[in-house]
């Protein structure tokens, strides 16, 4: 799994993006919505191909962590959301049920994110 491929937010939403993570998804009532159609999912319907923190450096509450995933019915987009003490407990606990493919046993999300939410 790529982890801190990039050096910033921006960065790395831009170049995802090019690769073809095209749609954004937020955390909704106990599920993940595509906001451009407004599907939603469960954690079984999607995997983590991707995963990148980034630090804030001068306040913790700038943590973030992309996601990027691709759903069962095809679709490829990214999930932005904080992590450490600002995080939805909830969110974190859906995104520690998505499958991380591909499987590897280095790949503690709970550890790497230290919990995580959509602002």
């Amino acid at each position: 799994m790529n982890f801190n491929r990039y050096s910033n937010l921006v960065e790395a939403t831009n170049d995802l993006t090019k690769r073809g993570f095209s749609h954004s998804f937020n955390f909704e009532e106990g599920t993940m919505v595509c906001l451009k159609d407004k599907t939603k999912y469960q954690s079984n319907d999607m995997k983590i191909l991707e995963l990148h923190r980034f630090e804030g450096l001068s306040n913790p509450a700038d943590n973030s962590v992309i996601f990027a995933i691709e759903c069962k019915d095809g679709k490829k987009g990214m999930v932005i959301a904080s992590y450490g003490a600002d995080a939805e407990k909830v969110m974190t606990e859906f995104m520690q049920k998505v499958e991380v493919s591909p499987e590897d046993s280095a790949a503690d999300l709970a550890r790497r994110t230290k919990g995580s939410s959509r602002k």
